[in-house]
């Protein structure tokens, strides 16, 4: 769960990466990074977060009308260092800068074949790095002795979809990528099975100097469109690459055969709800999932009801809203959630975790005190936040707590892009339901049914989603794990 972006413009683009990368930081807090591209690459990287790694005097050395940049979650290799950092670069051939989001499961076959077979250096033990390098091996291969600049596009296009087309016949797992070729423009692709999401956005050069007639971004999410004066042209499709030349002129085409099966984490809790990813609004999809945990209730607890339905902030304050509605009962804010402390499912221990819960989220006493009070929250993945937050209200004086998640429980590891590794962290994994409601201190605990949660996603929208993936919640993975 990274956000990665690409600009290509008339004008510099590195202050335009950096206002995107700051739309984007609630899909990585560790790390980022950005390369722009004029006569030759710039390169700045760093860890934390965006504001703090960018500088005046970086973003000075970042010229070029084109670039591209990474928000890091880190999900494999050394999490820790910094030389895993993206966007990463090659300069074999003509000079290729590289941004991922996702994550590979047969990634030691393939740095295998890269290192021993293909004969490329590898320098980290990233995924990203090993896809850059095999799609650079082939794109080389196919390139032959022939210069790059006496290529034309059509001819360079079709270089670049057989490239594409060898990594997604090798490579399993969820890639959706963004990168730079310098003298040639930016590309974009998404695996087959659309796993993780990619926007394509375009706006009219408003320079009558300005070489292109139109500019374009690609971004994990459109948040940023509108601030940048971009339209929401199209998702990249499943199995597709796109090539935009420095001179504006585009290309696109299908180069697998498409399964559409798009995470469903991304509804419940990744994207932003001001976000339309795969055609459909991530905020009318989480009214739906409150809308159908609240007749779940019904169905369950009949006339039984909270005196306050409470979000555990932020991502949840749509779902516990529609949920309100649906039982007639008061929706209030009664957790303040300090916007300067991160999100604590991206955070890299357990310990930081829990300690950060009370650092960020602060009880409203009057709003909790002798009452019953019903918390929804998107998710219970390890239990420690949910705990905190239910002795946080007993702290305050509730009377009962009860507890909603929006998502079925979470039973499996994800292998394409979140950082769940081991069954041994998951609550739901290794505890039944009555364990889960003692371990939480909770009255009464309820949690969303698969069915009402793909309905929910999936009942608006010209999304053309065959399934979602949903293998973390026992859904069948769309690669073999093994």
């Amino acid at each position: 769960m990274c956000g990665i972006v690409g600009i290509l413009a008339g004008k510099p683009v590195a202050g335009e990466l950096y206002d995107s990368l700051l739309q984007l930081q609630h899909r990585g807090q560790d790390a980022a990074g950005i390369v722009t591209c004029n006569e030759r690459m710039h390169f700045k990287v760093g860890q934390g977060l965006v504001r703090d790694i960018f500088q005046e005097r970086h973003m000075k050395r970042l010229e070029g009308n084109m670039g591209i940049g990474h928000a890091r979650y880190p999900t494999s290799g050394d999490k820790s260092g910094i030389d895993e950092i993206q966007p990463f670069w090659t300069s074999v051939p003509n000079g290729i800068a590289f941004a991922h989001n996702g994550n590979i499961v047969n990634y030691e076959d393939l740095r295998y074949d890269v290192i021993t077979n293909r004969k490329r250096y590898l320098n980290t033990h990233s995924d990203s790095e090993m896809l850059m390098q095999l799609f650079a091996d082939v794109l080389q291969r196919c390139m032959g002795n022939t210069p790059s600049g006496t290529m034309s596009d059509s001819t360079f296009f079709d270089a670049l979809c057989i490239s594409g087309s060898e990594l997604f016949n090798l490579a399993k797992g969820a890639v959706s990528a963004v990168s730079i070729i310098k003298d040639r423009g930016m590309i974009a692709f998404r695996d087959p099975h659309g796993i993780r999401p990619l926007v394509m956005g375009e706006r009219d050069s408003a320079d009558p100097e300005n070489p292109l007639q139109k500019e374009y971004i690609f971004a994990s999410e459109d948040t940023m469109f509108y601030m940048l004066g971009f339209r929401r042209l199209r998702d990249v499709k499943p199995g597709e690459l796109i090539y935009i030349t420095s001179s504006g002129t585009v290309y696109a085409r299908q180069i697998a055969e498409k399964q559409f099966t798009p995470c469903i984490f991304e509804y419940v809790y990744f994207s932003r709800p001001d976000a339309m990813i795969n055609n459909i609004s991530v905020y009318r999809a989480r009214l739906r999932m409150g809308e159908n945990l609240g007749k779940k209730w019904i169905r369950e607890y009949g006339d039984l009801r909270p005196d306050v339905i409470i979000p555990a902030p932020s991502t949840s304050n749509t779902m516990a809203l529609s949920m309100a509605r649906i039982l007639g009962v008061n929706y209030s804010e009664g957790l303040y959630k300090n916007p300067f402390i991160g999100r604590t499912f991206i955070m890299s221990t357990q310990e930081k975790r829990r300690q950060s819960v009370r650092y960020k989220l602060v009880p409203q006493e009057l709003e909790i005190r002798r009452k019953d009070v019903m918390i929804v929250d998107d998710s219970i993945v390890r239990g420690t936040t949910s705990k905190e937050i239910v002795m946080m209200l007993r702290e305050f004086g509730a009377q009962k707590v009860y507890f909603a998640s929006a998502c079925p429980p979470v039973i499996s590891p994800c292998y394409y892009g979140v950082d769940i590794p081991t069954r041994e962290e998951l609550i739901a994994a290794v505890q039944d339901l009555e364990s889960i409601r003692t371990f939480l201190k909770a009255d009464l605990l309820m949690y969303q049914d698969i069915e009402d949660l793909i309905e929910a996603v999936t009942r608006k929208g010209d999304h053309h989603i065959d399934t979602p993936c949903y293998a973390c919640l026992g859904g069948t993975y769309v690669h073999e794990t093994s």
